[in-house]
């Protein structure tokens, strides 16, 4: 009667974390002669991780993630251009705490987008929002948004995002309004917030991207300054995932 009392008062209180652990940590409790002090600080760990947990999964939704990609599942069993150690310094998000933008390099099928999406989802459990999003999709937006008036509530919801990742960056050029939008994000966010950028143009190319050689300079300026290079090798590893699963069926 009395764990039922509590399971309740749990739910109205909506501690679902302690409500999910109560009854095992009850149990391990008696079994291990806890203080009520010790059972008490593993409750509220619980209860803490629950919305940790909660929150990033949120965070997760919101970002637009074109697939599930994880860090720790990044296949480094072949050359790919990016360390072990560069992997363990990215899950500590040391380019967040250093507010370096992150410019990942690489032909089509390389992982680009696949390492560039579990940086966002490491972003995300660790309380930070983030925003996934084609570079031309972007700018299909921003003239739909421009045409009906919304534009600046859009451009300022997408400001506000911890980490933005602009996927396929220099697919093609971009006109002088494509530029003034993109330099517009960056300006604001610059040093407070960062940008990653999938590219398979070298940023020594990105210059001829743009009508403008002046506002071509100051974007490229604020995505390079400061950054990282991660320059993935080793052909496709899209064909390689392929290749593998067609051995095993």
């Amino acid at each position: 009667m009395k764990y039922t009392e509590i399971s309740r008062l749990l739910q109205e209180l909506r501690l679902f974390g302690v409500y999910e652990n109560i009854e095992r940590r009850l149990l391990a409790a008696s079994a291990e002669g806890q203080t009520g002090e010790e059972l008490l600080i593993r409750l509220l760990e619980d209860e803490k991780q629950f919305r940790k947990n909660r929150t990033a999964n949120s965070l997760e939704k919101k970002a637009h993630f074109r697939r599930q990609s994880l860090l720790e599942d990044w296949d480094n069993s072949f050359e790919r251009g990016i360390s072990k150690t560069k992997v363990r310094e990215f899950a500590k998000l040391d380019f967040w705490h250093f507010k370096k933008n992150i410019i990942v390099l690489g032909f089509t099928g390389c992982g680009k987008t696949q390492l560039a999406i579990a940086l966002g989802r490491v972003a995300c459990q660790n309380q930070l929002s983030v925003l996934f999003v084609s570079v031309n999709q972007l700018f299909e937006d921003a003239k739909a948004y421009r045409s009906s008036g919304t534009y600046l509530a859009w451009a300022k919801n997408i400001k506000k995002h911890d980490i933005i990742i602009f996927d396929d960056f220099g697919m093609r050029s971009y006109t002088h309004d494509e530029a003034v939008i993109l330099i517009d994000f960056l300006e604001d966010r610059y040093q407070k917030k960062i940008q990653i950028f999938t590219s398979q143009v070298d940023p020594d190319g990105w210059q001829s991207l743009f009508e403008d050689p002046v506002i071509a300079q100051a974007l490229i300026d604020r995505i390079k300054h400061p950054s990282e290079k991660i320059q993935l090798i080793g052909g496709s590893y899209r064909e390689r995932i392929g290749r593998a699963e067609q051995k095993q069926s």
